[in-house]
């Protein structure tokens, strides 16, 4: 009998443009099993200067809103997550409403290897695969 695969209402044409190749194995999990999502649908504010202009925010990676949780990934060393961390901690103390997750490389790569991603989790190893994540948050500081 012939393996059948799980269908998600996205369509191939309408998938965003991912930052990372990460980002786009996640969302084909998500896909895989049906559970709904948008790609950085929201910035959060973070910081403001003295003139109240925005200089630190932070945008999420996914929304499920299904569940009502922002999913940020990481495949940063453990070391340059702390930049992370802190954003995450100060949206926590800003929005205490909402839920956000921050999924490691580790866990992000043993979660390639469970769903037979093997080829992917490769991709998020080294250095290289650091690089895309460090200039974004290189960009979002910015702001």
């Amino acid at each position: 009998m012939p393996k059948t695969e799980k269908t998600s209402p996205r369509i191939a044409s309408s998938l965003p443009e991912f930052a990372h190749p990460a980002e786009k194995t996640f969302s084909t999990i998500l896909d895989y099993y049906g559970i709904e999502w948008e790609y950085e649908p929201r910035t959060f504010p973070l910081d403001w200067d003295e003139n109240n202009h925005i200089s630190e925010a932070f945008s999420p990676d996914f929304y499920l809103p299904h569940q009502d949780l922002y999913i940020e990934l990481t495949t940063l060393r453990p070391k340059l997550v702390n930049h992370k961390n802190r954003k995450i901690r100060r949206m926590k103390e800003l929005y205490p409403e909402i839920q956000v997750k921050l999924v490691k490389r580790r866990e992000m790569r043993d979660l390639m290897i469970k769903f037979g991603l093997e080829s992917e989790a490769q991709e998020i190893i080294g250095v290289a695969a650091q690089v895309s994540q460090t200039s974004k948050i290189s960009q979002v500081d910015k702001i």
